[in-house]
């Protein structure tokens, strides 16, 4: 069952709230990063991606910005901008985009389910992602950012989100610059953390990463380090946990994950259109931007125009749970067997584009000719991520596309 607890979070007061809190580090890059945070010495992009404050150019993984990290989160606590709670609560996140709302708890997960696959994965990691979080992590002796975790939606946790957030004035409601709401409530009554405590160890089986795969592992990971280091290792200690943002699963959305790829592997448009018949029902749509409606449907932009392509039974397997997503259907038959892409992750030939972006950045890269051709997915559903967890598969990169993104700065979790 899964172990969660309540803490003493680090916040921002009400007043900077909107400007403290910013994009997670993994969305932006340097650039985009320094631009956002222009003029706004409150952004915890000073602490998040700390290279904003150095030369353009600096290696974001050198020493000088990790030595700025620790600057500039010092300066956060000492100028009052992130400051302690006295007890230890749960929080209440909520996200509105679109007129859609979801609620999550704040609170901690245990390093031990993370370890023991209480808390399951549906992607790989790399190491040296790993090692850059984990170094974060050291660093700051804090989880920065939250990990965004999933879990069964249960009756009795809906019901006190319910009476909280119906009842109790939020402590942050503020509308973000892309247009998404979000509202952070406080749960300052012991009762009602007890009982959010007990429900998840009694009644919740298991969590899910949903995003922010390398976070958690290197939250977990740092936390066993710093046990495996202390004689006097207890069990209470405040590393054991790691900070999560845990929405139930039928609050989630999937939105599309997309692809646009630099040439045809040598083959002409129209060698490239026939080999595409022998596995797919191919249309010509035209120059309207056409959106998968369906599993197993696909659309594709070349040459000027959109294309609807549905994959023919029997080229892939119903049985397989990796099998039967449509970005395997798309990687094996399209990606690897037609254009030669084997290893989607080091192979730069080929770039990935979230749905946010719209059907239109696919048109528009490939229009420039930056890119030859693009592939528009439908989004892989929640109840397959589930699925692929439980039975310890690992879906190919690129699958999942969670929106909005979890704000960092609403609450910092401390490890001492």
């Amino acid at each position: 069952m899964a172990i969660i607890k309540p803490f003493k979070g680090l916040r921002p007061p009400k007043e900077i709230v909107k400007d403290l809190a910013s994009r997670p580090y993994d969305v932006l890059n340097s650039e985009e990063a320094r631009k956002e945070a222009a003029g706004n010495p409150y952004s915890l992009l000073h602490v998040t991606k700390a290279e904003i404050d150095l030369p353009v150019g600096t290696d974001e993984h050198s020493q000088e910005v990790y030595n700025q990290v620790v600057k500039n989160f010092q300066r956060f606590k000492d100028n009052k901008w992130l400051v302690q709670d006295q007890e230890e609560n749960f929080y209440i996140y909520a996200q509105t985009m679109d007129g859609r709302t979801q609620y999550g708890i704040v609170g901690c997960a245990h390093i031990d389910d993370y370890l023991n696959n209480n808390i399951k994965k549906h992607e790989l990691t790399r190491k040296d992602k790993e090692e850059d979080r984990m170094i974060h992590v050291r660093i700051t002796n804090a989880n920065v950012e939250p990990v965004f975790f999933t879990y069964p939606a249960n009756k009795r946790i809906d019901a006190i989100v319910e009476r909280i957030t119906s009842s109790q004035e939020p402590e942050y409601d503020f509308v973000a610059d892309e247009g998404f709401g979000h509202t952070f409530w406080v749960i300052n009554d012991k009762k009602t953390n007890d009982e959010i405590v007990e429900i998840f160890r009694t009644e919740i089986p298991y969590l899910y990463v949903a995003d922010g795969h390398h976070r958690t592992a290197a939250a977990a990971l740092v936390g066993s380090e710093k046990r495996n280091a202390n004689p006097n290792h207890n069990g209470k200690e405040e590393y054991n946990y790691f900070m999560a943002v845990i929405f139930p699963d039928n609050h989630l959305k999937i939105i599309d994950y997309n692809r646009v790829v630099k040439d045809l592997n040598g083959h002409t448009e129209e060698q490239f259109i026939e080999l595409l018949k022998k596995y797919f029902d191919l249309n010509l749509i035209g120059k309207e931007i056409y959106k998968p409606t369906r599993l197993h449907e696909f659309s594709m932009y070349l040459g000027g125009n959109w294309y609807q392509l549905i994959a023919k039974a029997g080229t892939y397997n119903d049985s397989d749970p990796i099998g039967v997503l449509d970005v395997t259907i798309l990687s094996d038959l399209v990606l690897d067997h037609i254009l030669g892409i084997k290893d989607l992750r080091t192979d730069n030939r080929i770039d990935f584009v979230g749905g946010i972006r719209g059907l239109g950045e696919l048109q528009r890269r490939v229009d420039s000719g930056e890119m030859k051709v693009a592939f528009a997915l439908y989004p892989v559903s929640m109840q397959q991520l589930i699925d692929i967890a439980d039975t310890n598969n690992i879906m190919p990169p690129k699958t999942t596309w969670f929106e909005p993104k979890l704000r960092s700065g609403l609450v910092v979790h401390e490890l001492e």
